[in-house]
C-alpha cells in the first residue's frame, strides 16, 4: 500500500527537494505551492500525512491546519509542520492547533522522513 503526502511549500528549491526525498522513500506525494491549493489537494486525496509550511501565499499553514482539524472527515490526518517559524511561541501554536509534529528549517530530510515514518507507522525494510 503506497503512503499519500500532501505537502505545502512556497519555495521551489525546498519544494522539489522534499519531493525527491519522499519519493526516494517510496512516498506518493502531492506538491501544493500554497494553502488554499494545499486544502483542495487533502480533502481530494485524503493523504495519510500533511507536510505543511506556515507562511505561503493565499492562505497560511496554521489556517490550513485548523481547516483540516475543523473537518471530521480530515481531523485524523497527522499534520507536521515544516516551516521557518521557529519562536517558541510558533511551535505552541501549531502544537496547540493540532500538528502532530514541529519541523525547524533547516531540516535535515533523513530526519523528516524518520519522523513521517513514525507518524504513519512504516515499517523498516526487511523488519
Amino acid at each position: 500500500m503506497t503512503i499519500k503526502i500532501v505537502f505545502a511549500e512556497d519555495e521551489e528549491h525546498i519544494g522539489r527537494m522534499v519531493e525527491f526525498k519522499l519519493q526516494k522513500e517510496g512516498f506518493e506525494t502531492f506538491w501544493a505551492k500554497d494553502g488554499v491549493e494545499a486544502l483542495k489537494i487533502v480533502s481530494r486525496e485524503l493523504p495519510d500525512l500533511v507536510l505543511l509550511d506556515i507562511m505561503m501565499p493565499k492562505m497560511n499553514g496554521l489556517e490550513v491546519l485548523e481547516a483540516i482539524k475543523g473537518n471530521d472527515q480530515l481531523k485524523s490526518i497527522p499534520v507536521v509542520m515544516l516551516t521557518a517559524k521557529g519562536q517558541e511561541s510558533d511551535v505552541v501554536a501549531g502544537i496547540d492547533k493540532g500538528a502532530a509534529d514541529y519541523i525547524i528549517k533547516p531540516f535535515r530530510p533523513a530526519e523528516l522522513v524518520a519522523r513521517i515514518k513514525r507518524l504513519v507507522a512504516v515499517k523498516p525494510a526487511g523488519g
